[in-house]
């Protein structure tokens, strides 16, 4: 449950993050805005003593019984001075009305009277302007309406509420209420009478609070383990012993008690393949325990396919040692090699591709088959960001990336890299494909790729180290009819497969989709050409992702829904065919959501998940 918990504890976290701080800011505002202005302070008159009352004004009994003779239902009576006029207000029912409190004669307040008196309790440099009727209006919410609404030419932008019915001077707002009443709003969250403080929006988010601090706790408590806080002398020793695939034994390491795999390992000097360092998130530090193996995690389920799982395969990285353990590893010795190797040459085949080939001290062997990949051992580095040579096409692309001056990496990593031409058919180079990680996209800030960086800033001259060949991502055997469908990065594994097959005169149907953005994203689009057009047996489809700007004749959509359109959805046996698939994630697991729904068993589907 833990990655299911924890992709719901990120999103929900992000929209409560989200109003708290839109709750951090209206408050920072709300206490930083002048008070006085706020509250109409400024610019508005004092009101002095009242005048005594006139001797010569009707009695109050005098005028309630008129009104109460007149059929109104009197709840009330209070005598006030407006303008310098003395006047009874009478509350008959909901509504008040005025009466001349000399003659007895019935008052309305029409747009001169409301203009004096919006004047009268004016005090500014300001010109008055109209005065307008309005019905309702949120600056006077707090009152029942119509309202006079007399507005000032000053620099505040004051405006003056008054009564329809008494004339009274109900509000002064300016520009500084109206900024303050939207820091308000977004405050209480009521984005529509702005006077509600217990809307449902504050509710769901203080329920969403409250759930991210419950969740969070869980979380917390989740990613420790006893075992972790008890020093590693005081643990009991557990053995873990590696065998190659095949069964040879290669190695007992020593670990304690409560130790993964991944670290255990590490420690010793055998560093399985991880984009993500030993953190769950990357899926390729996968072996296979032998004997029983410990029920799966979340974390395994959510990386490896229910038949590996069945067959013990687990994740290095959350593979507790609590007694003496046996696990297979793919690659086997080829894990404790360092080979060596030398840069020939560097080409851009994209902006943000680039081919690099390697010259390596030994020449390979049969193991380098189309499918295998290499680790790279990358090491600690600091180097400027001018180091990685730019051709000036790609210039403009690589301008637009908020790159920092300095590209660095603390400590040694290794990056998985599939080799994208057979060796056997290059005169013995190893050709790597490699994608560029910015790091900083919108909505995500991180550093640039560590090993990427580096692998950018190699010249032909340079040396570097790595391991292998692994992996088990490779051509089946016999002539079944073979579909390859790829992205980005991708495109290494299945364009060494197809020089595999082509060189080898295989004489099956094969078919390679493959999907970029935009054509100066798709890399060795004429060298498919061209193999498409010397093996009649083979077929090659670009599919665009970006719309076009003109015609010109190119398939548009995702790879993978274009494939099952115009092949996959009328092929008249599928169930005949090999696939091999390879590249984004979210194009992988969309592929084989697809071949899965049409019936295509796991079995005839082999891919390789970069987790990039």
């Amino acid at each position: 449950m833990t990655p299911w918990l924890r992709r719901l504890h990120k999103w929900i976290g992000l929209l409560v993050a989200l109003q708290f701080v839109l709750w951090m800011v209206s408050g920072l505002m709300m206490g930083w805005l002048d008070h006085d202005r706020v509250q109409g302070h400024i610019w508005r008159a004092h009101a002095g003593p009242a005048p005594a009352w006139p001797r010569d004004a009707l009695p109050a009994e005098a005028v309630l019984g008129a009104a109460t003779a007149a059929g109104a239902h009197v709840g009330g009576v209070a005598s006030a001075w407006l303008d310098g006029t003395p006047v009874y207000r009478i509350l008959d029912g909901g509504v008040t009305r005025l009466v001349d409190a000399h003659t007895g004669q019935a008052l309305r307040i029409d747009g001169a009277w409301a203009r004096r008196l919006a004047q009268a309790s004016y005090t500014g440099p300001g010109n008055a302007g109209v005065a307008r009727k309005v019905e309702a209006t949120l600056e006077a919410r707090a009152h029942v309406g119509p309202f006079w609404r007399v507005d000032f030419d000053d620099d505040d932008g004051t405006t003056v509420y008054l009564s329809d019915q008494t004339g009274e001077v109900l509000a002064h707002r300016n520009d500084t209420w109206r900024l303050f009443d939207i820091f308000w709003m977004l405050h209480i969250m009521d984005y529509t009478g702005r006077s509600d403080f217990n809307n449902p929006l504050v509710v769901m988010a203080g329920i969403g609070g409250l759930w991210m601090a419950l969740s969070g706790i869980w979380l917390l408590v989740a990613s420790f383990r006893l075992g972790e806080f008890v020093p590693r002398r005081w643990r009991p020793a557990r053995a873990l012993t590696v065998f190659a695939p095949g069964g040879t034994r290669l190695r007992t390491v020593q670990a304690s008690a409560g130790d993964d795999a991944y670290v255990a390992l590490a420690r010793n000097g055998l560093q399985l393949p991880s984009n993500c360092g030993g953190g769950q998130s990357c899926g390729l530090c996968e072996v296979r325990v032998r004997g029983a193996a410990p029920r799966p995690t979340a974390a395994d389920r959510a990386h490896l396919p229910d038949t590996r799982l069945r067959q013990g395969h687990r994740l290095a990285c959350n593979l507790r040692l609590r007694a003496d353990t046996e696990i297979e590893v793919a690659g086997g010795a080829a894990l404790w090699t360092h080979a060596h190797a030398t840069v020939e040459h560097v080409e851009a085949v994209t902006p943000f591709l680039r081919e690099i080939v390697l010259r390596p001290d030994v020449a390979p062997g049969a193991e380098y088959q189309p499918g295998a990949y290499l680790q790279v051992h990358v090491p600690a580095y600091e180097r400027p960001r001018s180091d990685i040579v730019q051709p000036d096409a790609h210039r403009a692309d690589w301008d637009a990336l908020a790159l920092p001056p300095a590209l660095h990496n603390a400590e040694p990593v290794r990056r998985a890299y599939s080799l994208s031409l057979p060796p056997a058919g290059d005169d013995g180079r190893l050709r790597l494909l490699v994608r560029f990680s910015p790091g900083s996209r919108p909505g995500r800030r991180q550093p640039p790729g560590r090993g990427s960086s580096w692998m950018y800033t190699l010249q032909p001259g340079d040396r570097l180290d790595y391991s292998g060949p692994f992996g088990d991502f490779a051509l089946r055997p016999g002539g079944r009819e073979k579909v390859f469908i790829g992205g980005g990065a991708g495109m290494a594994p299945l364009r060494a497969m197809i020089h595999a097959l082509l060189d080898a005169g295989a004489g099956e149907r094969i078919h390679f989709w493959y999907g970029a953005r935009d054509l100066r994203e798709a890399p060795y689009v004429d060298e498919m050409q061209a193999l498409a057009q010397d093996h009649a047996n083979f077929s090659w489809h670009l599919v665009l992702s970006d719309p076009a700007p003109c015609t010109d004749a190119l398939l548009r959509g995702l790879v993978h829904e274009v494939a099952g359109q115009r092949l996959l959805a009328s092929h008249p046996a599928l169930h005949d065919c090999d696939f091999y698939l390879c590249g984004p994630p979210a194009m992988l697991a969309a592929t084989r959501r697809l071949l899965k729904r049409l019936g295509v068993p796991d079995a005839q589907v082999a891919y390789d998940d970069f987790k990039i």
